[in-house]
């Protein structure tokens, strides 16, 4: 496990390069609110939007993950634990005044860029002038 990068993952990559593309300017992982000790892939400051990247073995996707063969009852545990783990931020960050997207990683790069484009709209017109520009 040594191996797995925790950030820039080729999914990643593509959705940062896809967000870029339509005009998206953004941070990248980092805290989003600095007690809650998580990173969010791609973060909006000044919208307040979180948005996470799911591999699809590491956060079990319905789709296609796949149980182990081997070693199976550690494997369970922790695919349940990173679920466990992905919910908590979620209320977490919502608990905030957060909005958290989260994607799969076969999920198409372009979908989900534009699906976040569509909320950070969303989000400025809610509240325009309600925070400061630092």
């Amino acid at each position: 496990m040594l191996g797995c990068r925790s950030r820039d993952t080729r999914p990643e990559i593509r959705l940062r390069s896809a967000a870029h593309s339509l005009g998206l300017r953004f941070r990248v992982c980092i805290r989003p609110v600095r007690n809650v000790r998580r990173t969010a892939d791609l973060v909006f400051t000044r919208q307040r939007l979180a948005v996470f990247m799911d591999g699809c073995f590491w956060h079990g996707c319905s789709e296609h993950y796949v149980e182990p063969k081997t070693n199976t009852r550690y494997w369970v545990n922790k695919i349940s634990t990173n679920q466990r783990r992905d919910r908590d931020t979620d209320a977490k960050l919502e608990a905030e005044g957060w909005r958290v997207l989260r994607f799969w990683e076969h999920e198409d790069p372009q979908e989900a860029a534009k699906t976040i484009q569509d909320e950070v709209i969303r989000l400025r017109q809610l509240a325009p002038f309600s925070r400061s520009r630092n």
